[in-house]
């Protein structure tokens, strides 16, 4: 029986006739919160690598980075398809050349795995040069922008550091779906002073965006962050596993029912990660998340009122068709 929710595997099985895996990539970028323009220091859940590799700054430049990763990938699956991953920081916050430098590092593997390029980033941080940039890719390949939304709440936001606007997420959203781009809405729950109504608020807000995809995951307090000094005070608290669940089913019953659930749990090294510390595998948390739905007789996308003439299957397409094998 399949789950009540649309799940990230399938899709890409169904999509592109194959496995597919992501090789994430470190492209240097950095941040507006981190260098003044916005703000200091990062997000206050953000490590110093910006949730990502650090690769490039011990030398390993963007292509042997991509080839290491089709390597890896193909000792596990000799025909997979590839998601170059752009993860660190905001990828967009460079000058248009040196975009262009770097998305160049995936045109030679175009098809041959590279089946989509990810490019994870802010709302506030794509120039219109940028979404040129990007569009033009996705005239030969699919490409998703990861936006970070995070809460759907301008206080939440301000106070955990990320310095943009609800309001600068849906416009973005709108400005990348011109620019034939597919967009990945980010989201995390259990944000100190959003709760469970900002859960569902959140969901709420991506489903009116009618984003493509989403990840989501339960908030973690990870070292080297803002977040680190208020939870070693007893000022910051995360949720159980138990709780999550709820709130996380909340949260799906209000996205549409055609967003692809790209992420479900948070993850993070365990030497990094200080809190909070389940036992529980992300695929029993996938289980949990089926089970509460099943109880509640709900499933995606059940507290969404569609707009006229709007159903499950029809989703932007995010720019390019997928390529033929």
């Amino acid at each position: 029986m399949s789950p009540p929710f649309v799940t990230l595997g399938p899709w890409l099985r169904r999509t592109f006739g194959r496995g597919v895996h992501r090789v994430a990539l470190d492209a240097g970028s950095t941040c507006p919160n981190r260098d003044g323009t916005r703000g200091f220091g990062g997000c206050a859940y953000c490590d110093v690598e910006g949730s990502g590799t650090g690769a490039l700054r011990s030398g390993t430049e963007l292509a042997e980075q991509l080839e290491r990763g089709i390597e890896r990938v193909r000792r596990r699956d000799a025909d997979p398809g590839v998601i170059a991953y752009f993860q660190s920081y905001s990828n967009t916050y460079v000058q248009s050349d040196r975009l262009r430098e770097v998305l160049a590092v995936v045109e030679p593997r175009i098809a041959d795995p590279v089946v989509a390029v990810s490019v994870a980033t802010r709302p506030d941080t794509l120039s219109d040069s940028a979404l040129e940039c990007l569009g033009e890719l996705a005239q030969r390949v699919p490409v998703w922008v990861e936006l970070g939304l995070e809460a759907a709440d301008d206080e939440v936001l301000e106070s955990i550091h990320r310095f943009h606007t609800v309001e600068e997420f849906r416009r973005a959203v709108v400005r990348c779906r011109a620019a034939g781009l597919a967009v990945i809405g980010h989201a995390i729950l259990g944000l100190p002073g959003d709760g469970r109504e900002g859960a569902r608020r959140t969901a709420r807000v991506l489903a009116e965006c009618a984003v493509e995809g989403v990840k989501v995951h339960n908030l973690m307090v990870l070292r080297r962050t803002r977040f680190e000094r208020n939870w070693r005070a007893g000022e910051l608290a995360v949720l159980d596993v138990e709780t999550y669940v709820e709130w996380l089913a909340d949260f799906v019953e209000r996205l549409h029912p055609g967003a692809v659930l790209h992420r479900l749990t948070g993850d993070a090294p365990p030497a990094q990660r200080l809190a909070p510390h389940w036992g529980v595998h992300k695929n029993e948390v996938r289980e949990r998340l089926a089970a509460a739905l099943e109880r509640r007789g709900s499933r995606q996308g059940s507290l969404v009122k569609p707009a006229p003439g709007d159903g499950a299957d029809t989703r932007p397409s995010g720019g390019a068709q997928v390529p033929k094998r």
